[in-house]
């Protein structure tokens, strides 16, 4: 693999306009895509197979009148006052002038006024699917009732779901990454090219997702979630290659040359880590979520054109910046200090000489770190996290505030059966059962359709959309109305959509784990041709995973320092969080245990002592990835601004991971066990050793070839 990636690290310095050419086509190509046949994004978290989903499917069949999106108008009277219909009639009348909207309800004739008589509900349907819904609708929407002025008047409901807008906090990691690279390369040219590579690459990534958002449905967290791994990885890959070809062009190498060895030996291990971030996002496939899949497909699919433009377009952009890549004082010669240790050798020989209390300190640490994670709670996001202000979130505060917050939670049970009498007679035997079932508030009457053989419970719980009480209550309903032979009955809603995701993500996780954990220590056997190592590096992931989790939890659900980012209110972690965070974070753990092992095993193969090489692997790569864990930790931690709570919990436990595999785990507990180890890290069974084959990702194999110039042998190829 090394030999090729040389021979391409090569060509493209070589013929570098052909190749800048062809990545700026295919950009512009791209954007005239996406302006031609792009499509928007959704919300609504379908899964197929669960009750909830199968009970909408029902609906959209049997009552097609009420499977339409929905929305809620919250009026109240001002302090001391009361409503009454002619007050609120102006708003009824309003709102079902709005276009699309089939029925909007006097809430004195369908009771959705409070005891006091200073709340009412107006309840929207709307004939289409919320993915149908317009922008023009929403205005219309939000306008209803504007013209009552003595009445406090909020819009709420799944009609002002809508995707988070990205543009904005994410460009201060961006900021950062720069002044990162130029700290890291002493060098605007290499800071500016290296930035502006993985710029490129993102660009081509998005256009080519927001191109198939018209013929495949996608959530509004995923183009966010591939711009933010995207920015991360092609930032960090760039940095690799072009720091080992600023290493050969010191040492004297002929700049097209140093690109190809940079290629093939950099290149190898970004080709490693690029592949491995890759295949854990598209495993999320196994778990059988679409909207997982997707998202988890369409950030792999980011992730593989960044490993492409580093491998390619950087090495034709540095033919162009030539010896400016280096900094001034190297290119004058009067760089001082060559010879110097730096940092990385320093914290090497510390780490390998106090390994015992520094192992027993770290996973001690990072063990206490993991203990909130037990308390772990999943769910869907509602209105009452929309940020402040928002009309969503005004319409959110004024219902708990009149009606409490089970108003947020409301819950449908589709009874259906064959014929009017029996469907009836069922309803009435369900509605009985579930006003009995704990942390339910009220079931209103039910509402048949035409035919009469299919009737809607609206049910009221006692406590909000996503307490642990609701929850139960949901799981309670569903066990009683079980017993109901002659009819189906299945509980549907928003709320019970949120908990069957969260279920169902809960129940895929542990296989998930175990399915990443045995495919780190199966890459990193090939790759390091040893046992204890990937056993060693799926262990230390797995702290990293654990702590990760538990600080997350104890600042997203518990509320500690919530202020610290900017948290309104405090709950359950979003449900698809845990399972994108451990394939992603195993992409990028594997990342920094390639990039600091390699070197480590290769000095070993040299003839250095197993703790010698582990020094040498921390002194040369220490810099690279101390750089490299800063700037995915500025890119993921610029999402923390953004007003969405998804967003925000996503680039925070993304940035926290890093930290913590990458300077704690990796820079810290991996040289600790390397030198425990000694020798017997890189010990392998003989017969495991042929069966395997050699990847050759430190370019041995590579470095053979160019000094001897024999052919390198066909498995050295593979």
């Amino acid at each position: 693999m090394a030999t090729l990636l040389y021979r391409l690290g090569r060509f493209s310095f070589r013929r570098r306009g052909r190749v800048a050419a062809v990545w700026l086509l295919l950009l512009a190509v791209l954007g005239g895509a996406v302006a031609a046949f792009s499509g928007s994004t959704t919300d609504k978290f379908v899964m197929p197979g669960t009750e909830s989903q199968r009970a909408l499917d029902s609906l959209a069949k049997e009552f097609p009148q009420a499977s339409g999106a929905t929305g809620t108008i919250v009026v109240a009277a001002p302090q001391g006052g009361k409503l009454d219909a002619a007050s609120l009639a102006p708003v009824v009348k309003e709102a079902a002038a709005v276009p699309g909207v089939v029925a909007a309800l006097d809430p004195f004739q369908s009771g959705a006024v409070s005891p006091d008589g200073r709340y009412a509900l107006v309840q929207v349907q709307f004939q289409h699917a919320l993915k149908d819904i317009t922008d023009a609708q929403r205005d219309a929407y939000l306008k209803a009732g504007s013209s009552v002025t003595a009445l406090r008047v909020e819009h709420g409901g799944e009609i002002l779901t809508t995707a988070p807008e990205v543009g904005g906090s994410e460009g201060i990691g961006v900021v950062i990454a720069a002044v990162v690279l130029i700290v890291t390369f002493g060098s605007l040219v290499a800071a500016g090219m290296t930035l502006l590579n993985a710029l490129i690459g993102v660009g081509v990534g998005m256009a080519g997702l927001y191109a198939l958002s018209g013929v495949v449905e996608l959530t509004s967290v995923t183009p966010v979630l591939a711009l933010m791994l995207g920015l991360a990885v092609g930032i960090d890959y760039s940095l690799f290659i072009t720091s080992r070809y600023r290493q050969f062009l010191a040492e004297g190498m002929e700049p097209a040359e140093a690109a190809g060895r940079a290629t093939g030996t950099a290149g190898s291990a970004v080709v490693f880590a690029g592949a491995t971030v890759v295949i854990a996002l598209a495993g999320l496939s196994i778990v059988g979520i679409p909207f997982l899949s997707a998202m988890g497909l369409a950030a792999a699919g980011t992730v593989a054109i960044a490993v492409l433009v580093a491998l390619t377009l950087l090495p034709a952009f540095l033919s162009y910046a030539g010896a400016r890549v280096l900094p001034r004082a190297q290119r004058t010669g009067r760089g001082a200090g060559a010879g110097r240790e730096g940092f990385g050798y320093v914290w090497g020989r510390a780490v390998t000489r106090l390994r015992v209390p520094i192992l027993l300190a770290g996973i001690v640490g990072l063990g206490a770190l993991t203990l909130p994670a037990q308390d772990l709670r999943l769910a869907l996001p509602d209105a009452g996290t929309a940020a402040p202000g928002s009309p969503a979130r005004e319409a959110y505060d004024l219902t708990s505030e009149g009606f409490g917050e089970g108003f947020n939670a409301r819950l449908i049970a589709v009874v259906s059966a064959a014929d009017a009498q029996t469907t009836t007679a069922a309803a009435g035997r369900a509605a009985q059962l579930i006003q009995q079932t704990e942390g339910v508030l009220a079931v209103a009457p039910p509402q048949p359709n035409a035919a009469g053989t299919t009737a809607l419970l609206t049910i009221i719980p006692k406590a909000g959309p996503t307490a642990a009480a609701t929850e139960n209550a949901v799981h309670a309903i569903r066990a009683k109305v079980a017993a109901i032979d002659d009819a189906e009955i299945a509980v549907t809603g928003a709320t019970a959509v949120g908990i069957d995701v969260s279920d169902k993500l809960a129940d895929a996780m542990p296989v998930y784990l175990l399915l990443v954990v045995g495919l780190s220590v199966l890459l990193l056997m090939l790759v390091f041709r040893s046992i204890l190592v990937p056993v060693k590096a799926a262990l230390g992931f797995l702290l990293t995973v654990g702590s990760t989790f538990g600080i997350t939890v104890a600042i997203f659900q518990q509320g500690h320092l919530a202020d610290l980012v900017g948290l309104e209110v405090p709950g359950p972690l979003v449900s698809f969080l845990p399972i994108l965070l451990i394939g992603i974070l195993f992409g990028l753990a594997m990342d920094y245990e390639v990039f600091l092992v390699s070197r480590m095993r290769e000095d070993f193969v040299h003839g250095d002592t197993a703790r010698q090489a582990t020094i040498n692997g921390m002194g040369h790569n220490a810099r690279v990835v101390t750089a490299a864990a800063l700037i995915m930790t500025a890119v993921f931690g610029g999402f923390v601004f953004m007003e969405d709570p998804i967003i925000k919990s996503m680039g925070f436990a993304l940035a926290v991971g890093v930290l913590v595999d990458a300077f704690v785990v990796r820079m810290t507990l991996v040289p600790a066990v390397m030198s425990m180890l000694g020798r017997a890290a890189w010990w392998l069974p003989r017969p495991l050793d042929r069966a395997l084959p050699n990847l050759d990702v430190e370019g041995e194999r590579l470095r053979h070839h160019l000094t001897t110039s024999e052919p390198v042998p066909e498995k050295a190829r593979a």
